[in-house]
């Protein structure tokens, strides 16, 4: 008999509506048991076999809730992990799943001296673009990587009000939301780098928390460079990579989050396919033979995560995201705060 992972979201906002509700939804390994809403009930419409609770020790407190998703707001992550890890369940945690270095190497203990699986939700490695500059990067078709640049642009020109995302310390704009992702796939494609160099800002007036950065990441014989900003109303590539045998260029973003909120399920069809017209562009040398055309951008698909997550579970396969490797994305995000204040580069 096939084991049912019970499961329990910490919330009911965006990241639980869009992306980890459709994705457990979808698996037949998992059941949501209970939903954290304070005060409303919007998950009743879609996952009424699920409780709508009023507070977090009603999950904490029931024994059969084998893991517990904490998808709140981002300074609520460490101590709502901690808590559930104390009260003895795996965790799923969002990025970035702590603050601190320093906290998550604390939750890295903790979940490691309980025997429990503790894992971040950093869905942006299955993209369906950076697997592809992936695959890219592992058959050679550029040669020699010179430069990687990756863009994480949006165009808000004004101070969303209601949202955790506009206020707070320098924790709480977009190097810790999007920089998250952005580290993180820099780091599965080439390991830590050897310096950081950081630029931040905030580009909109009124604006309380950063929602620009520009950063290098220096790596032996090439740089990653990583941008974001608010004010970008007409997007350049979201990937440019250049070595020395040619350039790839990709436009747009991976099409599973907009198919999401528009409220279509992971399991249809073609999901996380891109059609023609959106693949990259890639001008190189092929076997002493100059090629340039489009290359098919693979499918992206964001149930893999949790595949592994039951695996591991039920199987004891091995974590795809280690905590550990989320850990080493806050160091460099810490780097980069260090070298934005300090106006410097700083060495890893």
């Amino acid at each position: 008999m096939k084991r049912i992972i019970n499961t329990a979201l910490a919330s009911f906002g965006m990241s639980g509506m869009v992306f980890h509700g459709p994705s457990l939804r979808v698996n037949p390994n998992f059941r949501i048991c209970k939903i954290l809403e304070r005060s409303k009930n919007l998950s009743a419409k879609n996952y009424s076999e699920a409780t709508i609770v009023r507070s977090y020790e009603e999950i904490l407190n029931d024994p059969e809730i084998d893991l517990v998703v904490v998808n709140t707001p981002d300074d609520l992550h460490y101590e709502m992990t901690k808590q559930a890890l104390e009260a003895g369940k795996h965790v799923v945690a969002e990025k970035p799943f702590a603050q601190t270095v320093d906290e998550a190497n604390e939750l890295i203990a903790l979940a490691n001296s309980k025997g429990l699986m503790h894992t971040v939700y950093q869905n942006r490695r299955w993209d369906g673009d950076f697997l592809t500059v992936k695959k890219l990067l592992k058959d050679g078709s550029l040669g020699r990587l010179v430069e990687f640049e990756s863009h994480f642009d949006r165009y808000r020109n004004f101070i969303q009000p209601g949202t955790w995302k506009e206020a707070g310390n320098e924790r709480a704009g977009v190097l810790y939301n999007l920089g998250s992702h952005m580290v993180d796939q820099v780091r599965v494609l080439f390991g830590m780098p050897m310096s950081v160099t950081a630029h931040l800002g905030i580009v909109r007036e009124s604006g309380a928390v950063n929602d620009y950065y520009d950063i290098r990441l220096q790596y032996e014989g090439f740089a990653a460079l990583l941008k974001c900003s608010y004010l970008v109303r007409k997007p350049g590539p979201r990937y440019s990579l250049h070595g020395n045998l040619g350039s790839f260029h990709k436009w747009g973003i991976d099409p599973q989050e907009d198919a999401l909120k528009a409220g279509r399920l992971p399991n249809e069809a073609g999901w996380g396919s891109e059609p023609a017209a959106d693949w990259g562009e890639l001008d190189t040398e092929l076997n002493g033979l100059h090629f340039t055309g489009k290359v098919e951008t693979i499918p992206g698909n964001y149930n893999l995560f949790y595949e592994n997550v039951y695996d591991v579970l039920a199987n004891g396969a091995e974590l795809l995201v280690k905590p550990e490797e989320s850990r080493d994305g806050l160091v460099i995000l810490e780097a980069c705060l260090k070298s934005h204040k300090e106006k410097r580069t700083v060495l890893l």
